[in-house]
């Protein structure tokens, strides 16, 4: 059978492998397409298995709400320019979108389950867009949110996927309502900026009290006060710690004379409802990941080698 253009484009399309890889298969499949997408797929999940170690601290961060569901997920690759790459950002978002689908509890879990849709196990998914894109890809972690009926998810995506935030508010009093969206968009935000650790003090944990306390009482006693001067000092050195890692204690970025516990108390008292934040998920993209040192010629030869 000849192997046309128009056969190969469809075949490019279909699979989104390179102009060779889908000529190459075309003809030892005789122009079958079904044939040659079985070839493709079993010499591109091989090639996506030779990929698998390599460094994945570039990507996206994608989020998904509907239906009093949330999703927060990082999805990784090997360079800025696939992570920006509009395919590769379409798959973190059917990623996010799958994972609304999922009682998965850890990423391991999620990767076991089949596809929605499919019966393929979400890995082969993974396998197939490394085949597609010549990188290696990972989904790092997620985080899945159900609110309760007087609670809304608001999500807020910084700097093209650099950061992402998902955070859960309740109206504790009186019906939820659109002001109720528009403050959780807000704090989203404000937690994209303000970078909190913690909900309130009394999520802060012992090890980090600790640690804490060492540094101001370490730099207390070195201003040769009285002891009981320094005590002061360190109370007063943990307050502000306080008021500078835990949400409800920060200075609301956008007036920095209110807290966003007094920001909240004046959006619920607009509403005749009682506003809190249950819960937050922030992720900076990368976080954590050795990144590997390749300067640009080196990465374009990477391409060119592949």
């Amino acid at each position: 059978m000849t192997i046309t253009p128009a056969l190969i484009k469809a075949l490019r399309e279909q699979t989104g492998a390179g102009f060779a890889d889908v000529k190459s298969a075309l003809t030892e499949a005789n122009g079958d397409m079904e044939q040659a997408t079985v070839i493709l797929r079993k010499k591109g999940l091989a090639a996506a298995g030779k990929k698998a170690g390599r460094i994945t601290a570039e990507g996206t961060i994608a989020a998904h709400v509907a239906n009093h569901v949330g999703v927060l997920v990082e999805v990784n690759c090997e360079t800025d320019f696939v992570g920006r790459n509009e395919n590769f950002r379409n798959f973190a978002q059917q990623v996010a979108d799958a994972i609304a689908q999922s009682k998965a509890e850890s990423v391991e879990d999620f990767l076991a389950e089949n596809w929605p849709g499919t019966s393929e196990p979400v890995s082969q998914k993974v396998a197939e867009q490394i085949a597609s894109i010549k990188e290696n890809i990972s989904i790092r972690r997620f985080a899945r949110y159900e609110a309760p009926a007087n609670a809304t998810i608001g999500t807020y995506i910084h700097g093209g996927g650099k950061i992402g935030v998902m955070v859960e508010a309740v109206a504790a009093t009186g019906s939820k309502d659109a002001t109720l969206d528009e403050v959780s968009k807000d704090i989203a935000m404000h937690i994209a900026a303000a970078e909190p650790r913690f909900l309130r003090r009394e999520d802060v944990t012992e090890r980090d009290l600790e640690t804490e306390r060492e540094i101001a009482r370490d730099a207390a006693a070195k201003s040769g006060k009285p002891e009981n001067i320094v005590e002061k000092m360190v109370t007063g050195k943990m307050e502000k710690f306080y008021g500078e890692f835990c949400l409800l204690e920060q200075p609301y970025i956008r007036d920095d004379k209110a807290t966003v516990t007094q920001y909240l108390k004046t959006r619920g008292k607009e509403s005749g409802c009682d506003y809190t934040v249950t819960r937050f998920t922030r992720y900076k993209l990368g976080e954590g990941i050795e990144k590997r040192t390749e300067d640009f010629a080196a990465e374009v030869a990477s391409y060119i080698n592949q």
